[in-house]
């Protein structure tokens, strides 16, 4: 089968993370068994999804890994112009949700896997596909302590989100924060009474908008990031039932994303300082009184040394000249403190098409990268 029919069957499943994509996987492993490669799948407990681990060459150390996700991102509300669970060609442009994050990296990398079943490897070559790393690269950790207790050691890990073909080297670190602020209730004719719950949210979130202004202003930078610094980001706010009500409860998510320079622990530290600031004085009125905060996800960045001889093998069989880092998170800093390898961030499409409405990845990158692809496998191949 050709590259792009499995491309066009990957579009084809609608992997929404919520929906699971355990179809998909179970497609991927049919037809590598049928290649002759069997696959290992590594389930959620729930059934409706897995990732997949698959190897051709000499089971041992060292060779290549070829990562992706196949989970993506909802189309609800977003103006497709056509089907985006159909693939779509115009011109020299392919249409479909994924498309450029991540299924045309997937489809490539399966079209490696079994072109390499046929050749004289001294080093493995191996896939690794995992579920729900759009909501925090969930699927990839457990198959990743799995392969760790198997003694998988690969040289290198190839994550294949969309960079334009061009070698990403690192992105910033992720901890997401869930701040539940608890007041009390009362009529809102009387409301001194009572302590706003929404309120206590929009005093934590003024500290973090100070926060965020102290970094801009004299904290670490990297300026090979698009914002070279780290951020502070509020997403969510939930609280309240009605406007004649002092809610008693608020919710707010928020997150740091953080260069290398910067441990996340003490911005932390930090919340939790101004959390418990913020309530302190309130408690001798109303004693149950609290902002709580707790990380719901969280993944290391990636920092892969630009100079290397492993940064520099990739530059020279991606067949760009320069390197860049990206302002997305993928599963590389995890590939590093699980399984000690170096992770390179290389992949067709750019994330400017990625997560919109008629997402695209070109023709020529698909292309690119199955020549990348064919590149990194002559490199495992026996003198």
């Amino acid at each position: 089968m050709h590259v792009y029919e499995i491309f066009d069957r990957l579009i084809g499943f609608p992997t929404v993370s919520r929906d699971g994509n355990i179809d998909l996987i179970r497609y991927i492993a049919d037809y590598l068994s049928g290649a002759g490669i069997e696959a290992e799948l590594y389930p959620h407990e729930d059934g409706d999804r897995a990732s997949l681990f698959a190897t051709v060459g000499p089971h041992k150390r060292g060779g290549v890994v070829l990562s992706g996700h196949t989970d993506v991102v909802p189309v609800e509300g977003q103006a497709w112009t056509s089907d985006p669970f159909r693939l779509v060609r115009r011109e020299n442009r392919l249409f479909g949700r994924g498309s450029a994050d991540m299924k045309g990296f997937i489809a490539c990398a399966i079209e490696a896997l079994v072109a390499a079943r046929d050749l004289d490897l001294a080093r493995p070559l191996h896939v690794a596909f995992s579920y729900d790393e759009e909501i925090g690269c969930v699927g990839v950790r457990p198959m990743l302590a799995e392969l760790a207790a198997a003694g998988i050691r690969p040289e290198w890990v190839l994550i294949g989100e969309p960079t334009s073909m061009q070698v990403a080297t690192g992105h910033k670190g992720k901890t997401g924060i869930r701040a539940t602020c608890r007041g009390h209730a009362a009529h809102s004719a009387l409301a001194p009474t009572g302590l706003n719950a929404i309120h206590l949210a929009a005093d934590m979130l003024s500290g973090i908008r100070e926060m965020q202004a102290g970094i801009e202003r004299a904290g670490h930078r990297d300026p090979d990031y698009d914002v070279p610094y780290t951020t502070l980001h509020a997403g969510v706010i939930r609280g309240g039932t009605a406007l004649n009500i002092v809610p008693d409860h608020c919710e707010m998510l928020f997150e740091i994303r953080n260069i290398a320079e910067d441990d996340p622990k003490p911005i932390l530290d930090e919340f939790f300082d101004r959390a418990e600031g913020i309530v302190a004085s309130k408690r001798n009125m109303f004693p149950e009184a609290e902002i709580r905060l707790d990380i719901f996800n969280e993944y290391p960045g990636l920092s892969t040394d630009e100079t290397g001889d492993l940064t520099a093998r990739a530059i020279g069989l991606s067949g760009q000249a320069s390197r860049i880092k990206v302002a997305f998170g993928t599963e590389g800093g995890l590939f590093q403190e699980v399984l000690g390898t170096t992770a390179i961030v290389c992949g067709p499409g750019s994330m400017d098409q990625g997560h919109k409405p008629d997402e695209f990845v070109t023709i020529e990158q698909m292309e690119d990268c199955r020549s990348m692809l064919l590149r990194v496998t002559d490199t495992l191949r026996a003198e």
